[in-house]
């Protein structure tokens, strides 16, 4: 079993339990981490053999684009959809970061995480 990770994913997007929160927008960083059997793709040098990044990019840039209250709620579509878009995915550990949260404390950034796996 390998591990593939995307690291430092920016986005602006429009999340926020807030109104003017889903209308101003915020920075946001995703990172993702899939677990998968990559053999034939480290022996044969063959994508077909593990996860296409682009293809998690494309879920997680798709899924932040789609305003929401909760950051719970989009990790866990964007969870959703790398289990069942690709199959080789056996576990998916998906973290979002909201920056500067606005709470009225000081605070670089909130992070909400999830994991998944095929049983």
């Amino acid at each position: 079993m390998g591990k593939i990770q995307l690291k430092g994913l920016r986005f602006k997007a429009y999340h926020g339990y807030y109104d003017e929160e889903r209308q101003k927008g915020n920075q946001f960083e995703v990172n993702i981490s899939v677990k998968t059997i990559f053999k034939q793709a480290s022996e044969h040098d063959d994508l077909e053999g593990t996860v296409d990044y682009e293809h998690l990019y494309r879920i997680i840039k798709e899924e932040m684009e789609i305003s929401s209250k909760l950051l719970e709620h989009v990790v866990k579509r964007i969870s959703d959809r790398v289990m069942s878009e690709i199959a080789a995915v056996k576990k998916v550990k998906v973290s979002l970061s909201k920056f500067n949260p606005p709470f009225g404390g000081d605070c670089r950034e909130a992070v909400v995480t999830i994991k998944a796996s095929r049983d």
